[in-house]
């Protein structure tokens, strides 16, 4: 197939403890386009950010295949993975949080400094450089947390449950403003999240997994009508309850916890 960034084949990963081994993910396949925004959706504990734990390379798989097909075989994906928790250090200010990743990988230079000013001053951080963590908002220090990340300019940026840790409100808000960034980056992105209505929202691409032990049960495309580029857009379009429905039906008997 054409311009699949991610391939993923048959994927078996179970925990192994003193008390056994426990499955977490069985036979589970599917591919992502260049440029696709897909969520993950599935009950509690069903094995989501295993998932994603595991296509970072993190963790190894017991067996099957995770490929990046449009890379040679001496080139490594270049990942970035931005979890719940914005993990900002109280001792150093907003800029310095934001190079810290390119300082530890000995990749801060002309180019990215620059890179870094124009993200900030783009997303309405750069008034903050000089601020502490504590000083900002929930959603400025996710928006300073996406810039981070995308400050090493991966191609493939993994969102674990990343906007669960703020307010509903604010949810909104910095759950739209960061899909808009990432589109515009022309990035792949693969998000993990509870909210049915966030990931029909924010996503091209739905992934619907099992109770743990977690298998593919459905992927649905969302072609949403949409009036511009809003979240309220997205969740006002026409066909957005049709799909809450059809997603909820396929989850209906793994997962209590669900929320519109």
């Amino acid at each position: 197939m054409e311009n699949i960034y991610l391939s993923v084949q048959h994927l078996n990963y179970s925990y192994h403890s003193m008390q056994g081994e426990t499955v977490a993910l069985t036979d589970i396949s599917f591919s992502i386009k260049q440029g696709d925004f897909v969520a993950i959706v599935g009950p509690s504990g069903c094995g989501k950010s295993t998932l994603l734990s595991l296509i970072a390379g993190l963790m190894d798989a017991d067996s099957g295949k995770i490929l990046f097909p449009m890379l040679t075989r001496s080139e490594s994906p270049k990942i970035g993975y931005m979890l719940q928790q914005d993990h900002l250090f109280e001792w150093r200010s907003i800029y310095k949080n934001i190079i810290l990743g390119l300082e530890i990988n000995h990749k801060y230079d002309k180019h990215t400094k620059l890179l870094v000013e124009k993200y900030m001053k783009d997303y309405g951080l750069w008034s903050f450089r000089n601020k502490r963590p504590s000083e900002l908002s929930g959603g400025m220090k996710q928006r300073a947390a996406l810039i981070r990340t995308l400050a090493l300019e991966p191609d493939l940026l993994l969102l674990d449950e990343s906007f669960s840790a703020l307010d509903y409100q604010t949810r909104l808000s910095v759950s739209g403003d960061i899909a808009r960034i990432i589109r515009k980056q022309g990035k792949t992105a693969i998000l993990v999240t509870h909210d049915i209505s966030e990931a029909i929202a924010l996503a091209d691409h739905i992934i619907i997994l099992s109770r743990r032990p977690a298998t593919v049960v459905s992927q649905i495309p969302i072609r949403l009508t949409l009036q511009d580029d809003s979240l309220i857009a997205s969740r006002n379009a026409p066909e957005f309850r049709q799909y809450f429905n059809l997603i909820w039906k396929e989850l209906e008997g793994y997962d209590e916890s669900t929320s519109l």
